[in-house]
């Protein structure tokens, strides 16, 4: 994808491809990030990419992490994910748009190649350092679009880690629900939704919702999923959004309405 955009664009920057699993689109965009601010690129064309495939299938279902059915994003019932593929590319530019990348936290602990660990910790810290590079505090997020895979170790982890930095008032869901865990396009993808959000006119702030057809996991701390037709009550002025992957890969972005 990379040398086919830099070919057909006739490009002479910096072409290269990310790949860190499933947060791999989001250290894609830190990395973009890193080339306007050392000067070395006014623009850069940076996204994600994933299609699907039967040796990505099969080694998801060699590790039982596939849904029997519709995935159940923190539902108590939840049993896996439901592998997706999508693209979604953006312009990153030293010129403001409608939307700004505010803040980039990332972390990795090496617990387990595909488990989180339990803890936390470095999920916490991922997200406190997005807050603090875009000078935020948690109050100042309207919206958090979640990781959530919908897999027992994943969702259980998360939701303990966000309801440690935010208030348990923040609306929050995890769009995986719906367009299924498009694995290293996801965060892509997910940032897509977020910028929709930002850059939407309705007044009221519509969200989406943590679809999955379940109840949510009542061993969970208490968290302000977002449930079908519910709106902020005016817009969306700032958003985060969480992607982690295999190996401990953590990375949070903050979005923000210019």
């Amino acid at each position: 994808m990379r040398t086919f955009l830099a070919d057909y664009l006739g490009l002479k920057a910096p072409a290269y491809t990310v790949s860190t699993a499933c947060s791999s689109s989001a250290r894609a965009i830190a990395s973009a990030r890193r080339l306007l601010a050392l000067d070395i690129c006014d623009a850069v064309i940076v996204g994600g990419a994933d299609s699907l495939c039967h040796f990505t299938l099969h080694g998801f279902a060699a590790l039982e992490s596939i849904a029997e059915g519709w995935c159940k994003p923190f539902g108590q019932h939840r049993d896996g994910i439901n592998i997706s593929e999508a693209a979604a590319l953006f312009v990153l530019s030293k010129v403001e748009g409608p939307v700004r990348l505010s803040g980039i936290g990332a972390s990795s602990d090496a617990y387990h190649f595909s488990a989180p660990s339990p803890d936390g910790q470095t999920v916490i810290k991922a997200m406190q350092q997005a807050l603090q590079d875009a000078q935020k505090t948690p109050s100042d997020i309207d919206y958090i679009n979640l990781h959530g895979t919908a897999t027992r170790l994943n969702d259980a982890m998360e939701s303990r880690s966000v309801a440690k930095v935010f208030a348990e008032s923040i609306a929050v869901s995890s769009t995986k629900g719906m367009t299924g865990h498009a694995l290293g396009a996801s965060a892509a993808l997910e940032m897509g939704i977020c910028w929709l959000l930002l850059t939407d006119n309705d007044t009221n702030g519509s969200l989406p919702p943590n679809i999955n057809d379940d109840v949510i996991d009542p061993e969970f701390p208490p968290l302000n999923f977002v449930q079908l037709g519910q709106s902020l009550g005016r817009p969306v002025s700032t958003c985060l959004s969480n992607s982690f992957a295999f190996g401990g890969n953590n990375i949070s972005i903050v979005l923000e309405r210019s």
